[in-house]
């Protein structure tokens, strides 16, 4: 059904006792066109781009867990295009032009709020990076700001401005349309159209092997329910890639990294935009619920746990009350971790593998989210044609042979 205000006021009319299910649990088919391994935000996305695009409907979307129990519901939901190099600036700006439409287009509330990304300057250095940054973004007709230290004062008045403060802040630079939206949502929401679409959303069906005839191409896939055969098979598993990618026989230059996150208690609004410190991992925003959502720099060492280590954790709580000494007093309520896959240049993968009829999204590293439209909407291209989208053309796997690497570490926002 359409979800609208009338159709609200008619289900409060019945006490909220006859919604329909948003999306359908079907019984896997023997047979697919399209199978789409990983049913989180990315391989949800291609899904339905696959059917609203490309007019493919007989596609399975296999998640061994439940819809966005993975990364895409372990993030701190930001969502920005403020990336330095011109091939990323075009993907992720193309992504956060697609948010921006997404609520509307899926009837679905994703709850974007476009609040501004504010990245403090800590040192002289950190303003000449940033001027450069800015100037390359105005360059790529993205929206860019340098702000003064007085102007940040004005924008975050919690943030400890003083003359003692322990990471003095001289400026800052800010993207305005960058801002949040709400993790399960977007997954939701995506889900949800794509099963109108005709799609099979199947939930507990873990993949343990790949079907290959004589030439080495994909036939089918072994699950935990049974063999499904399919000619193209597209792979969105971020941090759990590189064990798929074995099943399947090659390997990828992908390392999983926990990246760790929490909230605090909630309190009125305090905080209206996202901050972020480059120089000590710590980001801040404040949720719709008034929890203050606090992110991490990466547990540096390889691991699938979903937790992150402690270490880390009262790094990033320390840098962000000395930020913000106010919070001192908040209780934290949550912890987690996502399982983050990076790559040697920090940018993803998206694209065929040396299996033929064997595609891959995968190595956004910290940046999956904000990547979730781009990432669907390229991948479901080159599943429907066998050809790259002209924004993945730059981020093919071939690149680690070619040397043509992307360095966006910087423009992760966190340290790798």
């Amino acid at each position: 059904m359409r979800y609208s205000a009338l159709a609200l006021l008619r289900g409060a009319l019945s006490g909220h006792r006859n919604w329909p299910p948003a999306w359908r649990s079907p019984e896997p088919k023997p047979q697919y066109d399209v199978v789409i391994v990983g049913g989180g935000g990315h391989g949800l996305a291609s899904a339905y781009y696959l059917a609203k695009n490309h007019g493919i409907t007989n596609v399975a979307v296999l998640e061994r867990g439940w819809l966005g129990g993975g990364n895409t519901g372990r993030n701190t939901t930001v969502v920005r295009s403020n990336y330095l190099y011109p091939e990323s600036a075009r993907l992720y700006d193309f992504s956060l032009r697609l948010y921006e439409g997404l609520a509307r287009e899926l009837n679905f509330n994703v709850m974007l709020s476009q609040r501004g990304h504010l990245m403090l300057a800590h040192s002289r250095h950190d303003l000449e990076s940033m001027s450069r940054w800015a100037n390359t973004m105005a360059m790529h007709g993205i929206d860019a700001q340098l702000l003064t230290r007085e102007q940040v004062g004005a924008m975050v008045p919690a943030l400890d401005l003083s003359a003692g403060a322990r990471y003095p802040v001289l400026g800052a630079f800010m993207q305005p349309r960058a801002g949040t939206a709400r993790h399960d949502a977007v997954a939701w929401g995506y889900a949800r159209g794509a099963d109108h679409l005709g799609v099979d959303i199947i939930q507990n069906c873990a993949v343990t092997g790949f079907v290959t005839d004589a030439n080495g191409h994909v036939t089918g896939v072994d699950t935990s329910r049974g063999r499904i055969r399919t000619a193209r098979v597209g792979i969105a598993a971020a941090g759990h890639s590189s064990v798929l990618a074995k099943l399947a026989g090659f390997r990828l230059p992908v390392t999983s990294y926990a990246l760790q996150a929490m909230v605090t208690e909630p309190l009125k609004p305090r905080l209206d935009t996202v901050v972020i410190s480059p120089g000590t991992g710590a980001y801040v925003s404040q949720s719709d619920k008034g929890e203050m959502v606090i992110g991490a720099s990466l547990d540096l060492f390889p691991s699938y746990a979903q937790r992150g280590s402690f270490g880390v954790l009262q790094g990033v709580v320390a840098a962000t009350l000395a930020m913000f000494p106010s919070f001192s007093r908040l209780r934290l309520m949550r912890q987690w971790a996502g399982i983050v896959d990076v790559v040697h240049d920090s940018s993803p993968i998206i694209g065929p593998t040396p299996v033929p009829g064997l595609y891959i999204n995968c190595g956004w590293g910290t940046g999956g989210f904000k990547a979730i439209p781009v990432g669907g909407w390229t991948l479901a291209h080159v599943l429907a044609t066998g050809r790259n989208h002209e924004l993945a053309e730059a981020f093919q796997l071939e690149r680690f042979v070619t040397g043509r690497l992307i360095d966006e570490a910087a423009a992760s926002g966190i340290a790798h």
